[in-house]
């Protein structure tokens, strides 16, 4: 029997608590989002800003990660981007938040895993977090 065994970064830890990081400069849509995400059972990290998207992955070892589009400094497109090309962090699954979304459409999704425009409906949204992270989950165990 041939065992197979999937790398996982030794800094990174895979959670069954289902961490979500989300990183949106307005406010509203924040406490919004992390509320809602919280009454779905999810331990959220509501960040407003990050400088450095990896090292805000690294120390919060989120499960997914959602990005607005538009932020302030780097936006969330260049961070999707810095996460999805480093092998200790490519393996997240990404929403991509904005509000204008043909803005996105011309720019490139840059590897995000899917794309809301904003407004969004919560309830959409909570149902894609559930099937991207149960597809995170089923991978992991694939392997």
């Amino acid at each position: 029997m041939v065992q197979h065994t999937r790398l996982i970064p030794t800094n990174y830890t895979f959670s069954m608590s289902r961490n979500i990081m989300i990183v949106d400069d307005h406010i509203d849509t924040l406490d919004l989002l992390k509320e809602a995400l919280e009454q779905e059972g999810y331990a959220v990290t509501a960040l407003s800003y990050t400088e450095d998207i990896i090292k805000s992955v690294n120390q919060h070892q989120p499960d997914l990660v959602m990005l607005d589009f538009l932020l302030a400094g780097i936006n969330g497109g260049e961070h999707c981007h810095h996460l999805k090309v480093n092998p200790l962090t490519s393996h997240i699954p990404i929403i991509m938040l904005s509000g204008y979304p043909r803005v996105l459409e011309s720019l490139g999704n840059y590897g995000a895993d899917v794309f809301i425009a904003k407004p969004f409906d919560l309830t959409h949204l909570t149902t894609t977090v559930k099937h991207l992270l149960e597809d995170a989950l089923h991978d992991h165990a694939a392997v």
